[in-house]
Parts: structure tokens; sequence; C-alpha cells
């Protein structure tokens, strides 16, 4: 499997056990640990999960809960007014944060790479206009933190 899927696996996944860490209560350490041990490249429920690059996965993970204050009132900013992230639903909220994080803080990974695998993540979950609102609010954030990438105007 060429390392584009394993990643775009690794930032499902992620997105998942974010999920599951906002509404469970688990602790990190609980969800990796599950999620590596029953879901990456596994078969659950007939359901078969891709195979996934586990380190690439625990470290979006462990980056978004410790970025976490870094990056939500960013997110907030680049949300239309009224719309906290707060407010958004979990699923989404959980690929806005992943998608936040790789962009501020995963300098190795291509601004375009992690836009366009995260609108695919959302794809997974959605069909109508939250692809749309992940592409917009990534593509803001990329364009404030990767100046060097991506152009300052906005996309057309």
């Amino acid at each position: 499997m060429a390392k584009g899927e394993t990643r775009r696996a690794s930032r499902l996944a992620a997105v998942q056990a974010l999920y599951e860490l906002d509404l469970s209560g688990k602790g990190i350490n609980e969800t990796l640990a599950e999620f590596e041990a029953h879901w990456l490249g596994r078969e659950v429920d007939e359901i078969v999960f891709q195979p996934a690059d586990a380190p690439f996965f625990r470290a979006v993970v462990e980056g978004v809960v410790r970025e976490q204050l870094v990056i939500d009132p960013r997110i907030d900013a680049a949300l239309a007014k009224g719309w906290p992230l707060r407010r958004i639903e979990a699923v989404l909220r959980a690929i806005l944060r992943c998608g936040a994080f790789e962009l501020h803080f995963r300098k190795d990974v291509p601004a375009k790479v992690i836009i366009t695998q995260y609108v695919q993540v959302t794809q997974s979950f959605y069909a109508e206009d939250e692809p749309g609102l992940v592409n917009a609010v990534l593509d803001g954030l990329g364009r404030e933190v990767r100046v060097d990438e991506l152009d300052r105007r906005p996309a057309r």
C-alpha cells in the first residue's frame, strides 16, 4: 500500500479516535492502545479498516490533544461568526482539529496534501456541505501558516 493511502487511513483513524475521546471520557493512552490493537488494519463487524501508519496516527492524535489550546482559537477565527468550534458536530470538529494541527505543526507534510486528504476523510462521513466547509477552513488556515506554500490570495 502506498504511503499516501496509509497516511489517509491514519488520518481517518485519528479522526475516529478523537471522536471517541470527545464522547467516551476515556484517556488518550487507552484510546490509542484500543485503536492500535483492534482497529488499524483489522476487520471489525465486517468493515475492513485499511492498514495505517501507526506512528503517524499516534503523532496526529497526541499532537491534537497537546496543541488543542493553540489550534482551537485559530479554527474558531476561521469559522463563520456565530458558529464557534464548540457548536460544530463532534466528527467535523475532530476533522478540523486534525487538519489544523497538521497545517500548524507538521511542516514535513505539504499543505495541499493535508487539505485534500482531510476533505476526502470528510467525504467518508458527509455528502453535503461539510467537505466544502473543511476545504474552506483548512485552506484559510493554510494561507495563514504556510505562506511559503500557499498563495495568500483567496481561492476562487
